[in-house]
Formats: structure tokens, C-alpha cells, sequence
């Protein structure tokens, strides 16, 4: 009898995203067929201790989610770099625990989405689910993204970055020349909505600045597009495809954190949105596009704009799409006949694919 394949399921984090990670990651632990893989569970608290959850995952207050709250484990691991593939040892003694095969991430923004968690378990010899380590960096920084889309001939929203210091009064008569108001200030390196505000007007442009870079040391200045709001997954390495295309709609037009995962009522996901057949094959193929561009694989979620004049402009690229019981990309794939089991299944697979692909590079010169 072959044995299972050992799936290490990490959560939690120390991003802003903590709470929604824990909210994914109870999804995904539910639709795993535990028939062929045997689970790994590992909450990450706020400080950065990889915590070992056993057999379920210890959640307090799961009714709320802005309380949900990763219970404390008495055994911290963690996964090493060393001869043995998938190595994890226990910290308090030492001893070695079971190696794992497939590292799946469920991890919200930094420390996670970014390309941390990619680079350790390239270190430690293992299948990560999702993009590696460039793909992920990339993606999650809205400037670089957006950078490298509009090189590959992909429209986005005109932008500006900024560090801190740097809202300068060029840079304001700039936003108002070529933007104008309302444009969205963001934090380059998170997700969720965290941190973004919708600036009505110059005299609040200072605060929403301030607000981004509470969450990363570089912000987004970006103009308005007035479109729809579209969204389509796409699952694949290098024979990506892309899933049915949904689209959000809103009272006032931003997505923010509290509609995409507190609120259920606020925000309503139209699966499938309603476009010419044409418009819809144009969707799916920017978002794959957009996905090989960014280097991505495994799986991500590609957010695009679509204009009265059936004009497609890419928002952004999420590497780990949520996974909550109302978030887009399982969904998306539900409504492309591909259930939530199979569609982990599938993303699994694609990382060992991709693993073994790797494993077989040249490590020598000669």
C-alpha cells in the first residue's frame, strides 16, 4: 500500500493578513482528501514561532472574524535547511520529526506571499505549493508588478511610488495634473485591501499616505479607473488555464478588507460575470498573460478592470488568493466544474511536478 504523501499546511503569519489566513487555512484543512495526503498542521503566531497544531487546527473565536485567534501550541518547529528533503525538528529538544513532502502555504502578504516561505523551502529541499520565489516577490509589489506588466505590453493604472519623505509638492501638482482626484493610495507589499484608501481629495492625500506606509516603506499613488471590477483564476505551470471569470460588485466601487471578509452582505460576487464571449476569451487570456509575465506558478488570482469600452486593465496578481468560504478563487473554479477538493489535489500535484522539474537542474559547473 502506497503511503500518503505529508502535506505541511502553514497559516497564520506575522502579516496584516494573520486573520485571513487562519480563515483560509480552515477551508483548505476541510477540503483536503485526507484519503491520499496526510496533514501537517502548523500555525505561524504574530511574533514568527512555528507552532505544530497535531490533527486539527486550534482556533479561538471562529464566529468573528476580526478576533479569530491562533491557540498556542506547546511544541515549536521548524523546517531546516540540511541533507534531509522536507526536514522539520522539534525546538525545544531538537529531535527530528517526520519529514514532510509538499509545503502549502496558506499565508496572506509578507513574510509569506513574498517569497520568505518560497526561499526556506527551497533551502530545505522541498514542493511548495504556488510560485516560487521570484514569482511571489514580484507579484506582491504592486510597483515592480506593475513595472514589468506594462513592459509586456499589459495595460494598467498609471502610478507613482513613493518612500517615506518623498510626497513632495512636485509630486502633488504631478497626481493632480496627470491623475486627478480620486486616486488610491496603497502599501506596495500587502494584500487584502490593508491599508488602502480611496483619496477624494488633495487635503487627505497626506494621511493615506501615511496610512500605507505603516504597512511597507514604499506606497502606491495610483489613479481611478471607473470600471467593473473582474476577476479570474488561473491554475497551471507552464499549461496554465484559466477558471470562469467573476466579477465584484460594490456600493461605492473599493473592495475593501471588511467586504472581502467580514461582511459577506456588503459586497456581491457575480459568477459568471455577465460580458460578450469575446470580452470573456480577452479576460482569460490577459490573465494568462499576466501570470507568465510575473513568472508565476501554481496558482494565483489575476484582479483586472473592465471599462464601459471593454477596455482590460490589470489591478493586480495574488499568488496565494484567499481561500475563505466567500473569497473569489475557489469559487471561480466551483463554477469551472472543479471542486474544492480537486482543486487542491490538483495544486498539490502541480508542486511536485515543479519540485521534481527543479531537482533535476545541474548543480555543477561541468
Amino acid at each position: 500500500m502506497q503511503s500518503k504523501i505529508r502535506v505541511a499546511i502553514l497559516f497564520g503569519g506575522r502579516s496584516a493578513e494573520h486573520e485571513v489566513s487562519l480563515q483560509s487555512a480552515r477551508n483548505v484543512i476541510d477540503a483536503i482528501d485526507q484519503e491520499k495526503y496526510e496533514t501537517v498542521l502548523i500555525g505561524i503566531d504574530r511574533r514568527g514561532a512555528w507552532l505544530l497544531n497535531e490533527e486539527s487546527i486550534a482556533l479561538l473565536d471562529l464566529d468573528d472574524p476580526r478576533l479569530i485567534t491562533l491557540k498556542q501550541s506547546n511544541q515549536a518547529v521548524s523546517l531546516v535547511a540540511g541533507d534531509q528533503a522536507g526536514a522539520l525538528v522539534d525546538l525545544k529538544g531538537g529531535a527530528p520529526l517526520p519529514a514532510i513532502d509538499v509545503l502549502f502555504p496558506v499565508l496572506h502578504g509578507p513574510y509569506g506571499e513574498d517569497g520568505s516561505v518560497q526561499g526556506l523551502a527551497k533551502l530545505a529541499n522541498v514542493a511548495c505549493v504556488g510560485s516560487d520565489i521570484l514569482g511571489s516577490a514580484i507579484a506582491m509589489d504592486k510597483d515592480i508588478s506593475k513595472r514589468l506588466l506594462r513592459a509586456a505590453g499589459i495595460p494598467v493604472a498609471r502610478h507613482l511610488c513613493l518612500r517615506r519623505g518623498g510626497l513632495t509638492a512636485d509630486l502633488r501638482q504631478q497626481l493632480e495634473q496627470e491623475f486627478g482626484y480620486p486616486i488610491y493610495a496603497k502599501p506596495a507589499n500587502m494584500g487584502s485591501s490593508v491599508g488602502v484608501t480611496k483619496v477624494a481629495r488633495p487635503a487627505l492625500l497626506e494621511a493615506a499616505v501615511e496610512t500605507a506606509l505603516q504597512y511597507d516603506i514604499k506606497a502606491v499613488l495610483e489613479e481611478n479607473i471607473v470600471a467593473r471590477e473582474i476577476e479570474c483564476a488561473v491554475l497551471g505551470n507552464d499549461d496554465a488555464i484559466a477558471s470562469a471569470v467573476g466579477e465584484i460588485g460594490t456600493d461605492d466601487g473599493f473592495y475593501s478588507y471588511e467586504k472581502k471578509y467580514i461582511d459577506d452582505a456588503a459586497a456581491q460576487l457575480i459568477i459568471p460575470a455577465k460580458m460578450k464571449p469575446a470580452t470573456l476569451q480577452r479576460v482569460q487570456q490577459t490573465a494568462l498573460a499576466a501570470f507568465k509575465a510575473l513568472e508565476c506558478r501554481g496558482m494565483a488570482r489575476v484582479d483586472m478592470f473592465l471599462t464601459a469600452d471593454d477596455e482590460i486593465y490589470v489591478n493586480e496578481i495574488n499568488t496565494i488568493p484567499g481561500f475563505t468560504a466567500i473569497s473569489m478563487y475557489p469559487k471561480l473554479w466551483q463554477a469551472t466544474g472543479l471542486s474544492y477538493t480537486d482543486l487542491i489535489d490538483r495544486l498539490i500535484q502541480l508542486a511536485i511536478e515543479e519540485h521534481a522539474l527543479r531537482s533535476q537542474l545541474k548543480t555543477t559547473g561541468y
